[in-house]
């Protein structure tokens, strides 16, 4: 059982108290994470404010900066089995997702952004003046970044990969549920000589740490992965010093599918949507919309293929189902079960906690209603609601019934249908004909309450930096119209 340490100005330390790693499948203790306080955090922004303010970063061109971020990405892939083994067991997500998805996908997103320098360049805007107007793409300065505990890893390079290629330096805390690889991941960067105080990482207690990072003067941009009730508050503290503020909230995404489908393809689309990862996914297909004239095939093919989802040890790569990340979780979504019961919803399978070790929770199926909390308040659990539907305009008013905008799907063999309706919705992030299938060029982020800014792609590198305009004036006498406006 390893004690981890804090990663603050390119050395490792410990605090003087620390935090259990519980493995959520056995509830076992398999490690201990240190618990940072407000001291530790100001060092931390005092590190990396001192870093960025000496150019020791910022002042590299972005081919120098890149060499590092593709060393990251190595390291990552080096390291692939130690980092799968230990996702896994910190976090109950099942070892076939963690070797398949978790890893490559982080090891992918710093690659990536090493090769993104393009869009970075000066940029000259032409005008019809006797002038030269130069766009120039700055970083932002100090950035502290907040994830939760649903994919620490992925989360880690979608936020730290084009933070760090644009130049800035981070202050970086994961949740204490799941700190372990991101602790691993500081040990990788430390190893590839990456100037001190350009990466700072930091565990402890979230709501101390996270006042502490989004009130700071020193710090200029927050980047925030998490609830919605949390993501106002960081709001409200980054108000202190106007920082920016990037923040990739909460969602209740619906799940639309039209009767021209083969049932037996979708009814496995919808599965993966509310399933994959114990439904702990801000993108989870929570709300299921099915169209009348197949429902009722449709719902009983559901339910008879989620009986038969093989839930236990998340090692054994035949399982589907692991636990919930902590006992409190999983407390939280027997205690929404109870809600949807009280409610009137009808309960078509699942709905208990598995008995013995580890925080289980059976893949639950409702038949609900749209204004049930059950089917407006985010879960983050295996609970999925079914609602029927008769009309593309009625699914569209049902989709769009919530106070989160985050994703959607949409399933139709008419794809001119597909996305009419796509156009129609108000969430950021729509599949068709598919689930979960995140590009490294494509944006990320939600409408509403679902957030602000955008990660991934271009524009989630161009959320890392300000922009600079200079304006020359070129009258060939060299006086400009300003210089005579007032004559004398």
């Amino acid at each position: 059982m390893e004690n981890y340490k804090i990663y603050i100005d390119g050395e490792f330390s410990s605090t003087k108290e620390t935090i259990d790693s519980i493995n959520p499948c056995t509830e076992e203790i398999i490690a201990k994470i240190p618990k940072a306080g407000v001291e530790d955090t100001r060092r931390a922004i005092r590190a990396a404010r001192h870093a960025f303010d000496s150019g020791v970063w910022s002042g590299l061109s972005f081919d120098e900066r890149a060499i590092y971020l593709k060393k990251i990405s190595d390291g990552i892939l080096e390291n692939a089995m130690k980092l799968i083994d230990i996702e896994a067991h910190d976090t109950g997500k099942t070892i076939k997702q963690s070797t398949f998805i978790d890893i490559p996908v982080a090891a992918e997103c710093f690659h990536y952004y090493a090769n993104l320098g393009n869009v970075l360049a000066d940029e000259e805007v032409k005008l019809q003046a006797q002038a030269k107007s130069m766009l120039y793409r700055e970083p932002v300065g100090v950035v502290a970044q907040i994830i939760p505990w649903n994919y620490p890893m992925i989360m880690a390079a979608w936020k730290l990969a084009p933070a760090l290629a644009a130049g800035n330096c981070v202050v970086f805390k994961p949740s204490n549920l799941a700190s372990l690889s991101c602790l691993e991941l500081a040990k990788i960067i430390d190893s590839t000589g990456i100037p001190k105080g350009v990466v700072n990482i930091i565990t402890g207690d979230g709501k101390v740490i996270g006042d502490e990072l989004s009130k700071s003067q020193d710090v200029d941009m927050i980047s925030f992965t998490g609830s919605t009730e949390v993501g106002k508050k960081i709001m409200q503290n980054a108000a202190v010093n106007i920082k920016k503020a990037c923040l990739e909230l909460g969602g209740k995404s619906a799940n639309i599918v039209f009767a021209d489908n083969d049932i037996d393809t979708v009814v496995g689309g919808a599965l993966s949507a509310i399933f994959m990862n114990q439904g702990q996914m801000c993108v989870a297909g929570s709300r299921l919309l099915v169209e009348d004239k197949i429902y009722d095939e449709f719902i009983k093919k559901l339910v008879e293929r989620t009986k038969k989802l093989k839930i236990g040890d998340n090692l054994d790569h035949s399982v589907d189902i692991g636990p919930m990340v902590s006992k409190e979780q999983r407390d939280t979504v027997l205690e929404y079960i109870n809600i949807g019961k009280a409610e009137g919803a009808k309960l078509l399978c699942g709905g208990k906690a598995v008995s013995g070790k580890g925080y289980f929770v059976e893949p639950t199926i409702f038949e609900a209603k749209n204004n049930m909390r059950i089917a407006q308040e985010e879960i983050f659990g295996p609970v999925l609601c079914v609602i029927k539907f008769s009309s593309e305009q009625e699914v569209i008013n049902i989709a769009n019934d919530t106070k989160y905008g985050l994703a959607a799907m949409v399933w139709s063999k008419d794809l001119d249908k597909a996305n009419r309706v796509a156009k129609q919705l108000r969430c950021g992030q729509i599949w068709i004909n598919t689930y979960g299938f995140f590009y490294n060029e494509a944006p990320f982020g939600g409408y509403k309450q679902s957030g602000v800014g955008r990660e991934l792609g271009r524009e989630g590198l161009l959320e890392y930096t300000q922009l600079k305009h200079i304006n020359t004036d070129l009258s060939p006498d060299g006086k400009s119209l300003v210089t005579n406006w007032f004559s004398v």
